[in-house]
């Protein structure tokens, strides 16, 4: 190995022909070497190395430092244009002038080499404990990779749940929801239904509730109805009537107990039938359901075993207040007596229930004559309705005779009745108005206790009220005595008693169907009147053309002898 320059400088040109040489300068670059870090440099000197030995040829090597710590390495070989160059900086100042590798011996290789392995075993070290914390980063690297793996789990769990308790939310939902949907059916169908006393218009009602949402269609069977024997209906149906308790042909609807349909019948199912039994006390007949689909929805069948029950209660309810309406209408026509016939007096009268409600039982009219010649005309409305208002009815009509009978005029008259009625049925009140006629006397006696005032239709056509303050209703809590009123009549005027049925609407006060009434009577002709019959048939057309009155109706028309 020869040295291109001998003088120390701060660079220095080498050039190596051997492995002895490539030896020489691998341990002075070691030795300038020294102030670096032992991975660096052991980095660097494996590299420079590596290209010492890289190649056959001799190898031109330039070396440079200086105070900063930087050591400069250049190789270049005959083959090579461009030189290999590798820089490492120390901590410390690099020695100068730099050493010359020839004067290098035996001994200095060898402890190079023993500095080698010196470096080696510091990198190794380094390289131990670098593993060593590879090692415990790994660890804790695994460690986290667990965790990450739990907490995805622990959320895929979590995702889970949620979602189960959203399906349990939403199914929940859909449950109540359906249950106050069928709620709400249940009291608007139980409303309507309740809200007749007609026992066939009920029976039309079902079908408009029930189809087509709850039922495909639907067959109602009364048991006492002859025109549908029990052979033409379900098996399903009449054992049902037989037994009281629900049952199903078909798919079971919500676990009822059924039996086989009766393949014969007009309703043999193509669907699933339900039938359920009506009435509360007694089966009054079968409410038959065809499912909407293919079966019966469990909730909705629970429903409708509801809404039957309802339904036959509400027949029931409509059945009894027919037989008690009958009873009590019977009873109201039972004590209306016949008109009397009375020279130079004609009478006509009518009564006409109420069409519907209870509203029955306490108007009535009568006339009769009484010992002195006269005749007593009577028109009067008991408060209260049904039985009980048709019973005092009579006890008033009977006691209003026996008082007239005694001679007593239309005031006396009306003072004893509500003195009877005061003290015998202290919470029960009624209204009357009381004519006496005298044949021959052109004047009209007569009294009222709460009753709307006569209206006459005199006989050059012309309609008067007879407006006088009426006495307070037979049976007020207090004493009274009725005052006695006095009215011209000339020969063929008509007198009109009524009851407050006539003239009295919910949409109107009673003052202006008063006014209605003059105004039918005035349309009244002769010919009519000469009939007097045929005269309150026309005059209640136009008092009644609606059809529809909450209340009994009661006219009496007195109509005194034409002058001749």
């Amino acid at each position: 190995m020869t040295a291109a320059s001998s003088a120390p400088a701060a660079s220095a040109v080498w050039t190596v022909a051997s492995d002895t040489d490539a030896a020489r300068v691998r341990v002075l670059l070691g030795g300038l070497a020294a102030g670096a870090p032992a991975v660096e440099r052991a980095r660097f000197l494996s590299a420079v190395t590596a290209r010492l030995r890289g190649g056959p040829g001799p190898v031109r090597l330039r070396v440079s430092g200086d105070v900063l710590g930087r050591l400069v390495v250049s190789l270049s070989s005959a083959d090579e244009r461009t030189p290999w160059r590798a820089v490492l900086r120390c901590a410390r100042p690099v020695p100068l002038p730099l050493p010359r590798p020839v004067g290098l011996d035996d001994g200095a290789l060898a402890t190079g080499v023993l500095d080698a392995d010196a470096g080696l075993r510091a990198v190794l070290g380094s390289l131990a404990e670098t593993e060593a914390l590879v090692g415990l980063h790994r660890d804790e690297l695994d460690q986290t990779n667990q965790g990450v793996l739990a907490l995805h789990a622990e959320l895929d769990e979590a995702a889970r749940v949620q979602r189960r308790l959203l399906e349990a939310e939403r199914a929940a939902r859909a449950e109540a929801e359906n249950a106050r949907r069928l709620l709400t059916f249940l009291a608007d169908a139980s409303a309507a239904l309740n809200a007749s006393l007609d026992h066939d218009d009920i029976v039309r009602r079902l079908p408009g509730l029930l189809v087509p949402e709850y039922a495909h269609r639907l067959d109602l069977w009364l048991v006492d109805d002859e025109s549908a024997p029990p052979e033409s209906r379900p098996a399903a149906a009449v054992t049902a009537a037989r037994t009281g308790r629900p049952q199903h042909a078909g798919a079971r609807p919500g676990g009822l107990p059924g039996v086989d349909d009766n393949p014969a019948s007009a309703l043999s199912p193509d669907r699933p039938l339900l039938c359920i039994p009506l009435g509360a006390r007694t089966v009054r007949g079968v409410l038959t359901l065809a499912a909407p689909g293919d079966r019966f929805d469990p909730d909705t069948s629970v429903m409708l075993l509801e809404l039957a029950r309802r339904a036959g209660i509400a027949l029931d309810h409509a059945r009894e207040y027919q037989q008690h309406r009958d009873t009590a209408e019977a009873l109201q026509r039972a004590q209306l007596t016949e008109l009397p016939e009375v020279p130079g007096l004609s009478l006509a009268a009518r009564y006409l229930p109420a069409t519907h409600g209870l509203n029955i039982g306490g108007d009535w009219y009568d006339a009769f004559p009484q010992p002195d010649g006269s005749v007593l005309a009577v028109i009067g409305d008991v408060t209260g309705h049904g039985l009980r208002a048709a019973v005092i009815m009579g006890q008033l009509r009977t006691a209003l005779r026996a008082y007239a009978v005694e001679g007593n005029g239309p005031g006396r008259v009306l003072t004893l009745l509500h003195r009877m009625l005061r003290h015998q049925q202290p919470e029960l009140y009624a209204t009357c108005a009381v004519a006496r006629f005298l044949p021959g006397d052109p004047e009209v006696v007569w009294a009222a206790a709460g009753h709307p005032p006569p209206v006459v239709l005199e006989a050059d056509g012309t309609v008067r009220v007879l407006e006088a303050k009426p006495g307070i209703m037979l049976g007020v809590p207090v004493p009274f005595e009725y005052r006695e009123n006095t009215a011209r009549l000339a020969p063929g005027s008509t007198l009109a008693l009524y009851t407050d049925g006539l003239v009295e609407r919910r949409s109107a006060g009673i003052d202006s169907g008063i006014e209605r009434l003059t105004r039918a009577i005035g349309a009244l002709d002769t010919a009519e009147l000469d009939d007097l019959d045929a005269a309150a048939e026309s005059l209640l057309k136009p008092m009644l053309h609606d059809s529809e009155h909450d209340d009994d109706v009661c006219l009496l028309l007195c109509r005194t002898a034409p002058s001749s």
